[in-house]
């Protein structure tokens, strides 16, 4: 579900207040998108859903100690803490020591109701297609072209993530489409 930019203001103002209700409604809002946005960096569903859960709580945090205010939009916020989260991820994960699920004696069955095969096969296929042609720029246009096109950032939101002017983010933005398109030529081309 997309939201107008006046929507968007409304609810930020109302959360600068601390409005609980509109947190909620952010949350609706905005949980699809910031969980596609990181289950596309992460790969993986499960940690997808647990980081799309911490950034709601850490953007629940900056609205309670008024860091809120120290962004021009609600989505440039969730964004940036989306992005944040991601990059702490990582960090966590090189230092983590993983356990296969192979080494658990009993076995575990779990059933997701609310599972939907044919929707997430769908969904695999899509981000299989994208991740093709994106896999072979480097990740700062990988980057840049999933806010801008597959999440829908303006230049100004970007730029708030991402930390650079919005000249520089237009810039960029040019550049990634252009090696894209190279690299879709030479598909093409094959």
């Amino acid at each position: 579900m997309k939201i107008s930019a006046f929507s968007d203001k409304i609810l930020y103002l109302r959360l600068q207040d601390k409005d609980k209700e509109a947190f909620i409604k952010a949350y609706d809002l905005y949980l699809d998108s910031i969980y596609r946005f990181i289950f596309f960096k992460v790969g993986n569903r499960e940690e997808a859903e647990d980081l799309t859960s911490s950034v709601f709580l850490k953007a629940w945090d900056y609205i309670q100690t008024n860091k809120i205010k120290e962004f021009k939009t609600l989505k440039s916020l969730l964004y940036k803490i989306a992005r944040n989260a991601v990059i702490d991820h990582y960090r966590k994960q090189s230092k983590r020591q993983e356990i296969s699920l192979d080494q658990v004696e009993e076995a575990v069955d779990i059933i997701d109701e609310k599972f939907d095969l044919i929707g997430e096969l769908e969904l695999a296929a899509e981000w299989r297609e994208l991740e093709k042609k994106l896999c072979e720029l480097k990740d700062e246009y990988r980057e840049i072209i999933l806010l801008k096109y597959v999440d829908e950032l303006s230049i100004a939101e970007i730029a708030k993530v991402l930390n650079k002017s919005q000249g520089n983010v237009r810039v960029l933005i040019f550049r990634a489409v252009s090696a894209l398109k190279k690299i879709a030529e030479v598909e093409e081309k094959k």
